[in-house]
């Protein structure tokens, strides 16, 4: 039955105007973007296809365009108009935590973060620079590694937090496995660059592993 023919109330659409986005799935969210189906298939089964196929949201997000494009009724320019999407919601976070305390807008921070590591398959490591204000000065992916491991040196991020004149940090990155659980290392990492950026009197605010769809705050977990 073509989506059409659904009663109003249950209309992907129609239901957004009456509920409110959040009131969504993930498949009548993504049907939304899709606009339409194909021969057989509603826009909505072919949104639970894609999630099916991908395993979450996260996944399809980060899909590789060939493996995208693979999917039947896919395309290259679905691909480009889903990475635009991907990069305004980048974009407009990262504006949110631009304009007012980074510690004011945790939710902003998680978000942000979710979008930009949650879906890598390398190991990242990302620092937030900022102001006295606690407003965020810049964001930079200072570290990058193999699946399961990263080299970050404190120097390097003591020269960077320099360079942009920062008064405090808070550190990112995440965990391919999907497991956001902080590790034994990354509370000795935390430690270490905890020290050397107290040297020149940066603060560390908190540090946030992300992974499997979340982003867990070491301030929040009282490591810090």
């Amino acid at each position: 039955m073509a989506i059409t023919d659904w009663p109003a109330g249950e209309r992907p659409r129609e239901k957004l105007l009456q509920r409110g986005a959040s009131s969504l799935s993930d498949a009548e969210l993504l049907a939304i973007f899709l606009r339409t189906g194909v021969v057989g298939k509603s826009a909505v089964d072919l949104a639970r296809e894609l999630l099916q196929q991908f395993g979450s949201l996260t996944r399809l997000f980060a899909a590789l365009e060939d493996e995208f494009c693979a999917i039947h009724g896919m395309g290259q320019a679905k691909y480009v108009q889903l990475q635009a999407v991907l990069e305004m919601s980048r974009r407009a976070l990262q504006e949110e935590l631009q304009r007012g305390d980074a510690l004011g807008s945790p939710h902003a921070v998680r978000d942000y973060l979710q979008l930009l590591l949650g879906a890598r398959q390398q190991e990242v490591f990302l620092v937030l620079f900022l102001d006295t204000q606690h407003r965020v000065l810049a964001f930079e992916e200072l570290f990058h590694g193999t699946l399961g491991q990263t080299s970050v040196y404190p120097r390097e991020v003591v020269k960077r937090a320099l360079s942009h004149n920062a008064a405090a940090v808070i550190l990112a990155h995440n965990h391919p496995s999907g497991v956001a659980e902080p590790s034994q290392s990354d509370r000795l990492l935390t430690d270490a660059l905890k020290q050397a950026l107290g040297l020149v009197d940066v603060r560390v605010l908190d540090h946030f592993v992300v992974g499997g769809g979340q982003a867990l705050s070491f301030a929040e977990r009282g490591l810090m």
